[in-house]
C-alpha cells in the first residue's frame, strides 16, 4: 500500500508539473510535450494533477479531448477503485 501511495503521489505530480511545462513551452513558441503524453500519464492515474493542471493553468481547457478526456478517465479509475476495494 506504501508503494501504491508513492507511485500515486508521484504520477499526480508528474501530470501536473507537464501541464504546467507545457503551458509555458506554448507561451515560449518552443518544441512542445504531445497530447498523447499528456494524455497518457492521466491514465496511468495521474489524473487528478493533471485536471488540476488542467485549470490551475488555463491549459486544454478549449479542446474536448481533454475537458471531456481527462474527467472520464478519472471516473473511469474511481469506478475501478471501487470495484477493487469491494472485491
Amino acid at each position: 500500500m506504501p508503494y501504491l501511495i508513492a507511485y500515486l503521489l508521484i504520477i499526480n505530480a508528474m501530470g501536473l508539473l507537464f501541464m504546467h511545462m507545457d503551458k509555458e513551452k506554448a507561451r515560449k513558441n518552443k518544441w512542445r510535450i504531445s497530447e498523447n503524453t499528456l494524455l497518457t500519464i492521466a491514465a496511468l492515474g495521474g489524473s487528478v494533477g493533471s485536471l488540476w493542471g488542467m485549470y490551475l493553468f488555463r491549459h486544454k481547457t478549449r479542446h474536448l479531448k481533454f475537458t471531456l478526456g481527462i474527467p472520464a478517465i478519472l471516473a473511469l479509475q474511481l469506478v475501478a477503485c471501487v470495484i477493487l476495494i469491494s472485491i
